[in-house]
């Protein structure tokens, strides 16, 4: 109404996507900020950003079936196998000496890197009807292992363990995404599609939770044995659950090293299954912008490490020294986890309603 802006008038207003003039504002803001940043920084910023953009599908996967479903799953690195090697199996070159189609048009392996992991998580699902806490995520731990030992001797499709394969090939309109061209850079390229990506795959998953399928999620996480007694379906919705986590996952697999161009099969290992635990409670679980923000925390953490060994000398860059970077991230990983499920369990989303609520009460903030 006129002059009165936050009064809704019917409950399609009130759960409208942008139901508020801050969110369109902040979020327009965002999102041109994000297209512009492409001219005003270095192409290896612009990967860094890419694989975060990537990571933030794959935490918002892990994030529906843990964050709202209330399902722990520790086998995302699993899935994301399953749709990293989908991809690449079909795009790649028909005569190489690994697995491939040569059906290097991205919306194609795309999609299909989805709808196998989907399957695969679907396969698992009936264990998760059964299962529950603690005994659920020592399930999905074990298709990590399985995972690693299958990927390590199946080497005409992976390669084989240190020697790998080429990721999927990023083509789109006959278009290779990969290659620099008259106008854009390889990495300006692949960071806005990757970003576009996540602008989908954030509004799909947002607009899923906030419907009846999301309030039957809540439910299912909240108590199951309640939901079950007012009518909630619990072998469907955490079949669902699965399902959509896993088909996330495995989009976010076929394009994670599609930056980078290369992987074997060490890259799917529990310390990735890890990283996206992290990525969720640090960011906020049952949150899409918390996984956001921990997808992109997660990924940028590395890039800090990496230059402290310039600053702490007993911290080496290397595997020689008594205490490596690489050792300190999963040190922090940990840490960071534990934390922030001590100090602030919202994670950094938390973080940022109570920074957000202060300054719209200002200066009544009390």
């Amino acid at each position: 109404m006129k002059g009165r802006p936050e009064l809704y008038t019917s409950y399609a207003q009130d759960m409208a996507f942008l139901n508020t003039r801050p969110k369109r504002v902040s979020v327009s803001a965002l999102v041109v900020l994000a297209l512009l940043i492409p001219f005003l920084i270095t192409d290896d910023l612009l990967q860094l950003l890419a694989t975060g953009f990537v990571a933030a599908i794959g935490a918002i996967g892990l994030n529906i079936v843990t964050g709202y479903a209330g399902q722990v799953s520790l086998g995302h690195a699993f899935f994301l196998a399953i749709g990293a090697y989908t991809g690449a199996a079909l795009s790649g070159s028909e005569t190489g000496r690994v697995i491939g189609f040569g059906i290097t048009s991205l919306p194609i392996w795309l999609l299909a890197s989805g709808l196998v992991a989907a399957f695969f998580g679907v396969l698992v699902a009936p264990v998760a009807v059964r299962l529950r806490g603690l005994y659920l995520a020592i399930v999905t731990l074990g298709l990590v292992f399985l995972g690693e030992h299958v990927f390590r001797e199946w080497t005409s499709l992976t390669g084989g363990p240190g020697v790998g394969r080429p990721a999927a090939i990023p083509e789109l309109f006959g278009v290779r995404l990969d290659r620099d061209n008259a106008v854009f850079t390889a990495a300006q390229q692949l960071y806005l599609v990757m970003f576009v990506l996540l602008v989908i795959f954030g509004v799909l998953a947002r607009n899923l939770v906030r419907s009846r399928v999301g309030r039957a999620f809540a439910a299912v996480r909240d108590r199951d044995l309640a939901a079950s007694v007012i009518g909630v379906d619990l072998t469907k919705y955490k079949v669902l659950a699965f399902a959509v986590s896993s088909f996330y996952a495995g989009v976010a697999g076929a394009l994670l090293f599609v930056v980078n161009g290369f992987f074997d099969p060490g890259s799917f290992n529990l310390l990735l299954s890890v990283q996206y635990i992290a990525m969720v409670l640090i960011g906020g679980a049952g949150t899409i912008s918390g996984a956001i923000m921990g997808a992109l925390f997660i990924t940028l953490l590395p890039r800090i490490t990496r230059e402290l060994p310039a600053v702490l000398p007993f911290i080496s860059g290397d595997a020689t020294g008594a205490i490596t970077v690489f050792q300190l991230e999963a040190v922090l990983y940990g840490v960071l986890i534990i934390v922030f499920l001590i100090v602030e369990p919202r994670g950094l989303f938390g973080i940022w309603v109570r920074v957000r609520n202060y300054w719209r009460t200002w200066p009544f903030s009390y």
